[in-house]
């Protein structure tokens, strides 16, 4: 068999003034690489310093506010029983002014270390900080009050003193906030040992979604805040919105169940007991992603591994994610259908969790949902309201009764009951049904005159007591207000 041969390698000729040539232009390139990489580590280096001084500058009058707040704590507590005897906010912050600054015709306060402590400190950080600390001694003595007064076997520890904590200036305008081009600001802060003026740039994405989205609204004065490392002015804007003014025998609402393992659950009413609509908010891939976040937490856990503090953040924002398109989902179904209420359970979240399912407690964002949609709602000029939440799944819809569920009734799945009478239904949406009868049947009863309201609760007892309420009684409270009316 021939072989196939190969061919040997040969280094090409080259003249000594070519390889001078290629070795000098080697070198060349070489020196100008490490300048350029010089250059590049200055600049890094600057701009690392410039950050670090601006975060200096920024953080100074965030220290400066606390530490005043702390000091005016103290003293509120010591002027406290002649403070709690002043009646308005304003009489009570011009009085603790006069004790602690002095001006011409204030000459000698009754503390002097605040104008030492605190030189040229800026009037409306100082009015400020002193609302911000009579409110927090306020707060404390009720607190005490209260704890005084409750049983000693079930008070709890005793309120702690009250501190500044994390709280954040307001750069009120012209007096601490200037914009001085489109996509840039100035900002008095405390540098130098004084109040003086920086200037920062503002981001163009945000200055042009405000600029689009935001201009039919009042801008208010910004508040410095510090989120992880990065520093942002928080602009707040004002909106004056009308809500619905309708009656209650003409009104639509939305009755919404929110749950830890189903979204939410929306059903349209009307106050007969009329149902419009039934719509389901199902997440199946965000809850998925949920579960294998968590799962991958837990299982670092269990290799000795709990500051997860990366895997945390992944599930926390999956969670968020879920709580928004809840949300939006809400609304959405709202404005479909005109609705003039949204109406929620009140969810006392309070207390410590057990069991096994926990974890899902605490991850649950029900009240961060209802903050949101009661936001967008408002400014949609929709009512939001809350109903007792007791037995609102518990009691059938239908009126006859507990209703049996998982393992009470051999039921494969926990999202549906069983009612009395043997039909197997979806618990959400009977709890749906309840939330919206029980909204209906309290405003009812409030809107017709106490002679009316006692007729019907007797002809009607389980309308008098909210949490036995369900949809076949708004069913008979309809009927009885038609027989009296006829």
């Amino acid at each position: 068999m021939a072989q196939n041969s190969r061919p040997a390698f040969r280094s090409p000729s080259l003249e000594q003034e070519t390889v001078e040539e290629l070795s000098r232009r080697l070198l060349e390139i070489t020196a100008q690489l490490n300048a350029s990489n010089r250059s590049l580590q200055h600049l890094q280096q600057e701009r690392t310093e410039m950050l670090a001084n601006l975060s200096h500058d920024l953080r100074a009058p965030l220290t400066a506010i606390r530490s005043a707040v702390d000091y005016l704590i103290g003293m509120c507590m010591e002027e406290w029983d002649t403070v709690s005897g002043i009646q308005g906010n304003l009489l009570r912050q011009q009085y603790m002014e006069r004790l602690c600054h002095a001006t011409a015709d204030n000459p000698d306060p009754k503390y002097t270390g605040f104008d030492r402590r605190f030189y040229k400190f800026p009037s409306y950080l100082r009015r400020s900080a002193i609302s911000e600390a009579i409110g927090k001694v306020s707060s404390y003595k009720s607190n005490l009050a209260n704890w005084e007064a409750s049983d000693t076997g079930i008070r709890g520890r005793k309120p702690s003193f009250p501190k500044a904590g994390f709280i954040y200036p307001c750069l009120y305008k012209t007096g601490m906030y200037e914009q001085t081009g489109s996509y840039e600001a100035r900002i008095k802060v405390y540098i130098r040992n004084t109040w003086d003026w920086i200037t920062l740039d503002l981001r163009k994405s945000d200055v042009d979604y405000i600029t689009r989205r935001c201009q039919s609204r009042k801008k208010c004065a910004p508040t410095l805040r510090k989120r992880g490392h990065e520093w942002y002015l928080d602009f707040p804007f004002e909106e004056e919105t009308v809500l619905a003014n309708t009656d209650i025998f003409h009104q639509t609402i939305a009755a919404v169940d929110l749950g830890i393992n189903s979204t939410a659950t929306v059903i349209i009413m009307r106050p007969d007991g009329t149902i419009l609509g039934r719509h389901f908010c199902k997440l199946p891939r965000e809850y998925d992603s949920l579960k294998h976040a968590t799962n991958r937490i837990r299982k670092a856990q269990q290799h000795g591994n709990f500051k997860t503090l990366r895997l945390w953040a992944i599930a926390k924002g999956i969670n968020d994610d879920i709580a928004v398109k809840t949300a939006g989902f809400i609304i959405d179904t709202a404005v479909l259908y005109n609705v003039d209420t949204i109406v929620f359970e009140h969810l006392d979240r309070k207390g410590k969790k057990r069991g096994s399912g926990k974890q899902k407690l605490h991850l649950w964002r029900s009240q961060y949902v209802q903050s949101m949609v009661e936001h967008k709602a408002h400014r949609l000029g929709m009512h939001v309201s809350h109903i007792c939440a007791w037995g609102t799944s518990r009691l059938a819809f239908d009126g006859s009764g507990r209703v049996l569920r998982g393992r009470e009734a051999d039921l494969v799945s926990y999202s549906v009951c069983q009612f009395r009478t043997g039909k197997v239904y979806n618990c959400d949406l009977n709890a749906s049904y309840n939330i919206g009868a029980r909204y209906f049947i309290r405003e009812i009863l409030k809107s017709v005159p106490a002679k009316v309201r006692l007729a019907l609760e007797a002809k009607v007892p389980q309308a008098a007591r909210r949490s036995t309420c369900t949809l076949s009684v708004l069913i008979n409270l309809n009927a009885e207000l038609v027989s009296m009316a006829a």
